[in-house]
């Protein structure tokens, strides 16, 4: 399916980045405060998650960027089927920069949310998800990367970067994403 008859994608705003920055939290405060709707992106399925241990990091991103680009043609059809009223904010890691781009009218639409190693290491220390150390070094190692490349991605392509270091709660985070937005919400709220 590559028609887009309610015009979602045009109208819609992306958050990727790297895992653990509150990408689905801020989308959902974000949803509350301005009537969108939100897209989880990575609740479809998790890439990467069943690769080996043994299987080197350079190499896990490697599958995990070709499955990123499968699961985002996914993600389209979605998306172009979803008859939602309401603007739509997806999020996800895997909304990839340069997968994003070629389908927005400004990269204003898009942010990358990316942690400082400092709140990476804090995380590990203090959320009860985190992988345990040293059985999951690679999955870090992995994840480090792919928040590089994400970075490197969004600067090339003139997208927002916003990097997490927890000075801000989620409703903070959230205000700087909703700034960031700003035009964009003000024309779905007011139907302009």
């Amino acid at each position: 399916m590559n028609r887009d008859p309610f015009g979602t994608l045009r109208k819609a705003l992306w958050i990727g980045g790297a895992p653990w920055t509150g990408k689905s939290t801020v989308a959902r405060l974000l949803a509350e405060r301005h009537g969108l709707t939100t897209y989880h992106h990575d609740d479809r399925d998790r890439p990467g998650a069943q690769l080996p241990d043994d299987l080197p990091a350079a190499d896990q991103l490697t599958v995990m960027m070709t499955e990123f680009g499968d699961r985002f043609r996914g993600a389209l059809d979605d998306l172009r089927a979803l008859t939602s009223p309401r603007p739509v904010v997806a999020e996800g890691r895997g909304l990839r920069p340069e997968l994003v781009a070629p389908l927005v009218d400004s990269p204003g639409r898009m942010v990358v949310l990316v942690p400082t190693e400092l709140f990476r290491q804090h995380q590990l220390r203090h959320r009860p998800d985190a992988p345990a150390i040293p059985e999951q070094r690679t999955r870090l190692t992995r994840d480090r990367m792919l928040a590089a490349h994400a970075v490197r991605a969004a600067r090339d392509l003139g997208i927002r970067v916003i990097e997490i270091d927890g000075r801000l709660d989620p409703a903070g985070v959230t205000d700087v994403v909703a700034e960031h937005f700003h035009a964009y919400l003000d024309a779905g709220v007011s139907g302009r």
